[in-house]
């Protein structure tokens, strides 16, 4: 099968590419100055979603192809996604994360079956793709600029007995009723485990023991959003909603059933992992 692939560095950690790559507010602009079209239901890609395409032609032949594909994976080293509806066959497209001495080594990698024989294949559908990698490229790049010095901002997957503890939201009136992981924003001069640590001091009354990460980072309107595990300490008080309308324990087979805030809809997946 024909492949096109592409490989570059960008200045910043996996986790924070992998959220970047996921976020349609950063791959739809940058494909739309190359003539693309990208559009999807959500802005923070997962596992399942669907994307519409819009591939722009070659000079002389400037037609914008329809295109449907599916995120198959979703991972701080793995992004993976396939074409279920458009012109070429078995498109598959994988995206690659690893550390490198100034941030991340980005390898994107595209394989198809080439409808109109091989002979199309350079003179048509490589330079097409080889345009969307490099528009993708280019807007990761300068997304990956903007962001430097963003506030972080950690949510936390409180883990007891299988269950998840999801909060319900109060405010503001567009997020009211919705549910969510407790957290907030990390201060001046304190980590990410302490800001846990403290926000679920504050928000649920209990004390907890940060004891990991969870997925990619999560581009938000505050900042970067950070999901850390956590389990509750030996002889904390049981969590109460201090700051929410309500808490709820669920298991895996419940975290579809709850109207999610975005950013915590889009780990559901590594969620579900965690508790299985």
């Amino acid at each position: 099968m024909p492949s096109e692939s592409l490989s570059y560095v960008v200045g910043c950690a996996p986790r924070t590419v992998a959220g970047l790559l996921r976020d349609t507010a950063v791959a739809a602009p940058a494909l739309a100055r190359a003539g693309h079209r990208f559009a999807a239901d959500v802005r923070l890609l997962a596992p399942g979603d669907q994307v519409t395409l819009g591939v722009r032609g070659v000079p002389w032949l400037p037609v914008r192809l329809p295109a449907v594909t599916v995120v198959d994976e979703v991972s701080p080293t793995r992004i993976a996604t396939s074409l279920v509806r458009g012109p070429l066959r078995a498109l598959t497209h994988v995206t690659t994360l690893a550390d490198a001495t100034a941030g991340t080594r980005v390898t994107d990698t595209l394989t198809w079956r080439a409808p109109l024989g091989l002979l199309a294949d350079p003179l048509v559908i490589r330079p097409l793709l080889r345009g969307v990698l490099v528009a993708r490229a280019a807007g990761l790049t300068s997304r990956v600029a903007a962001i430097a010095g963003a506030r972080v901002v950690v949510a936390t997957a409180l883990i007891d007995g299988g269950r998840l503890l999801a909060a319900q939201r109060t405010r503001p009136p567009a997020l009211a009723g919705r549910w969510e992981l407790p957290g907030g924003s990390v201060e001046v001069g304190e980590s990410e485990a302490d800001a846990v640590v403290r926000e679920c001091r504050e928000e649920l009354g209990a004390d907890v023991e940060p004891c990991g990460r969870l997925g990619t980072d999560l581009p938000i309107d505050a900042g970067l959003l950070r999901v850390h595990l956590a389990r509750l300490r030996p002889g904390s008080p049981p969590p109460e909603p201090l700051e929410h309308a309500a808490l709820r324990w669920v298991g895996a087979s419940e975290l579809a059933s709850l109207p999610w805030v975005a950013a915590d809809r889009a780990v559901l997946a590594d969620l579900a992992a965690a508790l299985t």
